[in-house]
């Protein structure tokens, strides 16, 4: 399977901003790409959590959420981007993320479950926390993904979820907000979940100023195989082997030879 990550710097223009996907998802799709990722919010972004946020969602039926399945089969790549969806109240919104196949129909959902009230910052003003348990699990091309959302790369449990629910690589769509050594842990937590997990881990963030850029693609075995820097509108491709997996498995069977497992909450 043949990954692109789409770095861009999302605003508070949806329309801008779907301009944008479009632009970078045709790049991609010409290098090649059978999955192509965007950032968390890449449909709609300001620097601190607000009820514009609110205000700016929409149903996953809606107007930009139907732009990328046109795009999706248009181009017949599989698209996954972070939407800002509707929720039952009517003060949060949710954070998503939605993953579309090449023939525009969708593959997956999934709400962000650890929201980030961390660092000063108070997500959980404003969006509301996604259902427990295992994150979606995927066949796109020849690879199993499982995907979840930024604040999700700290906890380790919800990556082993995904591992033992067969995930051969996890997708981390992100707004990594900067500060101190937050790009250091940007980077040694994609590189941890790929370790511990033997899985490939792929993380996009926003590009600078709102999120520390830097998206990478991690292998099974820990080693960054690609990675961009600072600047919007950059696309990351690289192949993805489920050989890979089994190599540094055969070698490394941690997932094997663990004593305790991770259930799911009751």
């Amino acid at each position: 399977m043949r990954l692109a990550l789409c770095q861009m710097l999302s605003t508070a223009d949806k329309e801008a901003n779907a301009s944008t996907v479009s632009d970078l998802a045709r790049q991609a799709a010409a290098e090649g790409a059978d999955l192509v990722v965007f950032p968390e919010f890449a449909m709609f972004e300001l620097p601190e959590m607000s009820p514009e946020f609110v205000a700016a969602a929409e149903p996953l039926d809606g107007p930009w959420a139907k732009q990328v399945r046109e795009l999706a089969a248009e181009l017949q790549v599989a698209i996954l981007v972070g939407l800002v969806e509707t929720s039952d109240d009517p003060t949060k919104a949710h954070n998503t993320l939605l993953v579309v196949g090449p023939d525009g129909t969708d593959l997956a959902v999934y709400r962000k479950q650890h929201l980030y009230d961390a660092f000063g910052y108070r997500e959980s003003d404003f969006i509301c926390a996604g259902a427990l348990g295992t994150p979606p699990v995927v066949e796109i091309a020849d690879i199993t993904v499982g995907i979840a959302t930024c604040y999700d790369l700290r906890f380790p449990e919800l990556a082993r979820l995904a591992a033992d629910a067969g995930a051969e690589l996890i997708v981390y769509p992100a707004s990594w907000v900067p500060g101190p050594r937050k790009e250091d842990h940007w980077r040694v937590l994609a590189r941890a979940r790929a370790i511990e997990n033997t899985v490939f881990t792929a993380a996009v963030s926003q590009a600078p100023p709102m999120g520390v850029g830097s998206s990478l693609i991690t292998d099974p075995a820990g080693v960054v195989v690609g990675e961009l820097g600072e600047v919007s509108g950059e696309v990351l491709v690289r192949d993805i082997d489920p050989a890979r997996v089994t190599q540094v498995r055969r070698t490394n069977p941690s997932l094997a030879n663990r004593r305790y497992q991770i259930s799911t909450p009751a």
